[in-house]
């Protein structure tokens, strides 16, 4: 069970490589450090771990890559501060997120 992102919109998001031959996916969680400016955008998600995720990651570098929400959750638990859902992000195009955080 994942503590930062409900089962419902889970459900939701494309399995890991399903939108691998697209140009602009979309993003359809935005994850978020309030202590800091790291933004995680899910793309994708695996199904079969329920953990790994692609999609934008935005913190010291912006890139695309792999990361894992089981660690994400613990940065929450060690630090009392940590991880977060923008409960207010609606899925939206990666060229969009990119020019919206080139403006921040």
């Amino acid at each position: 069970m994942n503590k930062l992102i409900p089962q419902t919109i889970l459900n939701n998001i494309p399995d890991l490589y399903a939108t691998a031959g697209e140009l602009n996916p979309k993003c359809h969680v935005k994850l978020f450090t309030p202590n800091s400016d790291w933004n995680w955008y899910i793309i994708e998600f695996s199904k079969e771990n329920s953990d790994t995720c692609y999609g934008y990651v935005d913190g010291a570098e912006a890139e695309l890559g792999y990361f894992s929400l089981r660690e994400l959750e613990e940065l929450f638990e060690t630090f009392a501060l940590g991880v977060e859902r923008d409960i207010c992000f609606k899925p939206t195009r990666l060229s969009k997120v990119k020019k919206m955080r080139t403006k921040e």
